[in-house]
């Protein structure tokens, strides 16, 4: 598998509805989005792929719509990042932004059409999660956001998805040493249906937080 690039069209449909992007909406990134965070560190964030609006037009993950909103405000409270708006007036801050002890991703690189990537196009960019696992600590967190993110992470660690059922914060134990914590989405859908509250997107963060002393 190559290394993870900007410039990757391993889909074709991705590839192609990028490029209706891009035309649309010059102003926006509307190319695959790479991480966020120094590779490596003890908690790793998996999503399940840019927004539209969101990191497609900014180029960072979870930066630009309401989920990011509640996730960076969470990780400030937490001290894994270094303010608690992705995207606020001050453009500088926003350059300056940086995680502490933890690495954001999502299980799809590119924006896919109604939010909706197909299995071959998540089956395709696992090879880019596969990379982001190995370089994690022994005993390392990865936080799934969702169920295609948890899905995703077990396939890149060799596991079967029916092995382990995903659950708002449940924690598997993987062969690889990882442990896996599920999160419903915080996504702006679940959150005003309230699938998922405040509070329990916090309780998550601090099932991981009693379990691991995370550094970057």
């Amino acid at each position: 598998m190559k290394e993870f690039s900007t410039d990757c069209r391993l889909c074709p449909r991705l590839a192609s509805f990028l490029d209706e992007v891009r035309a649309a909406q010059p102003g926006y990134f509307a190319q695959p989005v790479p991480s966020f965070g120094e590779a490596g560190t003890s908690l790793l964030i998996v999503g399940l792929a840019p927004g539209m609006h969101g990191a497609n037009r900014t180029g960072r993950p979870f930066t630009g719509d309401y989920a990011g909103d509640l996730l960076y405000s969470t990780l400030h409270k937490y001290g894994l990042a270094t303010a608690a708006e992705p995207l606020g007036a001050d453009k500088q801050a926003n350059a300056a932004l940086s995680l502490n002890g933890c690495r954001i991703t999502n299980a799809v690189r590119c924006l896919p059409p109604q939010n909706k990537p197909e299995p071959a196009e998540i089956k395709q960019c696992n090879g880019f999660l596969v990379q982001e696992l190995a370089v994690l600590p022994p005993g390392a967190a990865v936080m799934a956001l969702g169920t295609i993110a948890h899905e995703a992470v077990l396939r890149a660690s060799n596991h079967k998805p029916k092995d382990f059922k995903f659950a708002h914060n449940a924690r598997h134990e993987l062969a690889n040493g990882l442990k896996l914590y599920d999160s419903y989405h915080c996504s702006r859908y679940n959150t005003q249906t309230r699938r998922l509250t405040e509070t329990m997107f916090h309780q998550v963060f601090e099932s991981i937080l009693e379990h691991h002393r995370l550094r970057s």
